[in-house]
Formats: C-alpha cells, structure tokens, sequence
C-alpha cells in the first residue's frame, strides 16, 4: 500500500501560486532565453498580482529552487527568473511523489 502521509510533501512547493510558478518554469523555460523567463510573462501567464508572484518567488529563491536577476533592458528594470538544477530536481521529485499516490493505470 501506498504511504499517503502528508508530511512527505514538500510544502515549498505544494502551494498553489509556487506549484504554478514551478510547473510553468519547468514547461516553458526551454523556449525563453537561456531558460529564463521575464517576471511580467510569469505574471500574466499564471494570472496574479505583482505582490503575490514576488512573495512567492521570494520563497521559492530562499529554497534554492529559483534564481532571480535584476537587470535593465534599456532603461527599464526587468526581473528575470529560472529554475535552479536543485528546484528542477526538488519538482521531479514532488511530481514523482504525487503519481505515485495514484492508482496504476489499467
């Protein structure tokens, strides 16, 4: 039987907006720029606030599991966010975790 204690999931990311910030990284950072994604495409791709996808990912650094840069593109200051090799590893091992809570397939 299948172990179905809570406390094997990681919580860091088990939050909706960090479990949204994780997925869309590890699907969508292929096609960015050295796998990097701006804040405003993250943003408006996962459907939050400033404030909220900041805290968020603010946790998600402290984790180790994102890199973020600040830099200009011109004049304007631009976030820039990528999953670290821990945080991809950290959310294989989450998914991982979940499918194995699921019955086999027929």
């Amino acid at each position: 039987m299948t172990s179905f204690d809570h406390k094997e999931i990681n919580d860091v990311i088990h939050g909706r907006v960090r479990l949204a910030i994780m997925s869309f990284l590890a699907t969508n950072s292929d096609d960015c720029n050295k796998g990097e994604v701006d804040f405003t495409h993250l943003k408006k791709s996962i459907n939050v606030s400033d404030g909220n996808l900041s805290t968020h990912m603010r946790k998600l650094e402290e984790a180790g599991y994102l890199n973020v840069t600040k830099q200009f593109k011109g004049k304007r200051p631009q976030t820039l966010c990528k999953l670290t090799d821990s945080g991809r590893a950290a959310f294989k091992t989450y998914i991982s975790h979940l499918e194995s809570l699921l019955p086999p397939r027929p």
